[in-house]
């Protein structure tokens, strides 16, 4: 059992060695450094959430050194941002791509908040289909996991047992609760914020709640639904308003799905529906409406 445990230990190490090597320190906020991973030549990845500031960027390398980085894009809505790093020989990431985790399997969270490397280890709690974040951005799948994120965790990488890159880890996508973006979410976003610096989604500019439809008013409309969406707030000048949806109106359908939750709306406004006409029915003064309802390209600021 000792043999097995101490091959194990080794096995362990060499592996946060390996991949350490592509881990970097950065420094863009008052508090201590945050992670971030070396992703492709000159490319780094963080999260959106602990780079505070877009000019007077700086890397400390795993050999120690320090270097400028100049912020590529970022996108608050899977919490990444890209960093580009000039003229550094630093090791890129081994990306795992071939095999998805399972729940179970063994797994480091590395970060270097500092000077040098740091870890923790566990498990891969849960492994789900795509979902989507409270920004309305749709990741890949669901890794959560059962490990330790800790103080400038959040931009580093999770890996396997071989160091292999799974993702990178961050606190702010689930209200506190770590989780890592798998590769296929990170690659897509790379690429994009590289070519366009941010992410193209559209939006209408409204505020929705759920609320439930009487069952006297369903029936009287004709109505399959039972929970509808209540417009609370109409950006004034925003697509929306342009196009004739009032503060008051009841969402039962958008591009001809019925919507229920206001996670079904922004999964109606990708960034190919910017422009293009949405069909939208409500209920306004007692009677079922149809608007046609034209999205435009969203704010970071804003979330439908």
């Amino acid at each position: 059992m000792t043999t097995v445990l101490q091959s194990l230990s080794t096995e362990l190490a060499e592996a946060v060695e390996s991949a350490g090597r592509a881990v970097v320190a950065i420094h863009a906020r008052r508090r201590i450094p945050a992670s971030g991973v070396h992703w492709r030549p000159g490319v780094i990845v963080a999260t959106h959430h602990t780079i505070n500031r877009d000019e007077n960027i700086t890397v400390t390398l795993p050999d120690g050194t320090t270097a400028p980085a100049s912020l590529a894009g970022r996108d608050p809505s899977t919490d990444l941002a890209v960093l580009k790093l000039v003229a550094q020989s630093v090791p890129t990431a081994s990306l795992r791509t071939d095999l998805p985790p399972k729940v179970g399997e063994l797994v480091i969270a590395l970060g270097r908040p500092g000077p040098g490397v740091t870890a923790s280890w566990g498990v891969v709690s849960r492994v789900d289909g795509p979902w989507r974040t409270w920004h309305g951005a749709e990741i890949d799948s669901l890794l959560r996991l059962d490990l330790a994120i800790y103080d400038g965790f959040s931009g580093g990488p999770l890996i396997d047992a071989g160091g292999r890159v799974l993702g990178i880890n961050t606190s702010a996508l689930a209200r506190g609760v770590p989780v890592t973006i798998p590769v296929a979410t990170v690659e897509r976003v790379v690429t994009e914020l590289l070519e366009r610096g941010n992410i193209r989604r559209a939006y209408l500019g409204i505020g929705t709640h759920p609320v439930r439809v009487p069952e006297s008013l369903a029936r009287k409309l004709e109505l399959q639904v039972d929970v509808a969406l209540l417009i609370v707030s109409v950006e004034q000048g925003g697509p929306a308003d342009r196009d004739g949806l009032l503060l008051g109106d009841v969402l039962l359908e958008l591009d001809g799905a019925a919507v229920r939750d206001p996670t079904d709306v922004l999964a109606k406004l990708g960034g190919d529906r910017v422009g293009r006409s949405l069909a939208a029915r409500v209920i306004r003064g007692g009677q079922v409406k149809t608007l046609q309802l034209t999205p435009g390209e969203r704010p970071t600021s804003r979330a439908a």
